[in-house]
């Protein structure tokens, strides 16, 4: 047994949120093609927001090159003090880019001076959560949008600034005519209070297209 694939816990919302979805004319189709995928257990919540960095607007196989450069420089589980010590020489020698380099030192030390608390998240509301994150150079909107998904798992996030996300809605609402936020919004309005998980399926609805 010790070869098996370990078991990835659901989100305890899960269930249900699917069993609200399938109501929806196209995500009762897309559902059922993932049956066993849904959202991970989450690395710390700095880590999650350091790899969302390093993988700003480059290539998914890009990212990963460059994150595992990162990891070998920083430890496999990078801290805010492994980052600081690396300091921006090393994080340049790591392979970042400056600029990305310049942005995970600031993340280092919002983390190492208790700029931002971690440990209130939980609690917060998600803008709250949202303009917390922001103030941290090279984090925007999306970034932390990502966090709140993948991170803190809240089920009702709709990231409007993801291509990914306005692509699916393009392709199966919309006949894959260009879509506005405004038209992927009123979409959305139906998979209310699970948009986060009707967006993990339909990112996996172009994973099948791209198979």
């Amino acid at each position: 047994m010790s070869s098996a694939e370990p078991v990835i816990v659901k989100p305890d919302y899960w269930e249900e949120a699917v069993a609200h979805l399938v109501r929806d004319r196209i995500l009762k189709k897309v559902i059922p093609q993932h049956p066993e995928t849904w959202l991970k257990p989450a690395a710390t919540p700095f880590v999650t927001l350091a790899r969302a960095i390093v993988g700003q607007q480059v290539s998914t196989s890009a990212a990963q090159a460059t994150w595992t450069r990162f990891i070998e420089a920083a430890g496999k589980r990078p801290t805010p003090a492994s980052v600081q010590r690396l300091g921006l020489e090393g994080l340049r020698e790591a392979g970042l880019a400056k600029r990305k380099a310049e942005y995970v030192q600031d993340l280092a030390e919002h983390f190492a001076q208790r700029k931002v608390h971690p440990e209130k998240w939980a609690a917060m509301g998600d803008e709250d959560v949202i303009a917390e994150l922001v103030a941290i150079r090279g984090i925007g909107r999306w970034t932390a949008e990502m966090f709140l998904i993948f991170n803190l798992q809240r089920p009702d996030v709709l990231p409007l600034d993801d291509p990914g996300l306005l692509k699916a809605i393009s392709l199966h609402y919309f006949s894959g005519e260009p879509v506005s936020r405004f038209e992927a919004r009123e979409v959305s309005l139906a998979w209310q209070p699970w948009r986060t998980v009707a967006t993990w399926y339909l990112w996996r609805s172009l994973d099948s297209l791209q198979d």
